[in-house]
């Protein structure tokens, strides 16, 4: 559905931050699906750890965020997705964070998020990080689009 290139288009966040490949699918102002590979080349696992590599939880949040980000800019009107150049998404929190299973490389970490309420510039998501059909990860994450 988007590809890394018409990401870079919507996020501002790039190399190594932009934690999202392509997104599979995506139902405005409901849902989105996202994925990330995971791979050894990622410069966080040089520390994280040496000889043990596991995808820090906060990069997970991270990247269901940037979906998240995707999903209410491409849900926006024509005007609005305009004038979103000038924008970014902030998290206001991060809520019933839980972290049930260790990411490693190799993994395809799944994104999936789900809209809880969203009133104005305010978005209130569900988010879960899958592999292979296994939960990972999830939280409930708010966040505001403001102005750059």
């Amino acid at each position: 559905m988007l590809d890394v290139i018409q990401i870079q288009k919507i996020l501002p966040h790039r190399y190594p931050f932009l934690l999202v490949d392509r997104v599979v699918e995506m139902e405005e102002g409901k849902s989105i699906k996202a994925y990330k590979n995971v791979s050894i080349s990622e410069p966080v696992f040089e520390g994280h750890f040496p000889g043990h590599p596991i995808y820090p939880g906060v990069m997970i949040i991270e990247g269901m965020a940037q979906a998240g980000g995707i999903l209410a800019f491409q849900s926006s009107s024509k005007e609005e997705q305009e004038a979103a150049k000038e924008k970014v998404v902030y998290f206001m929190s991060i809520d019933k964070a839980k972290f049930r299973q260790p990411v490693r490389p190799g993994d395809r970490l799944e994104y999936h998020l789900s809209v809880l309420k969203h009133r104005g510039n305010i978005w209130v998501l569900k988010g879960e990080a899958y592999v292979e059909g296994t939960l990972m990860a999830e939280a409930e994450l708010k966040a505001m689009i403001v102005d750059k």
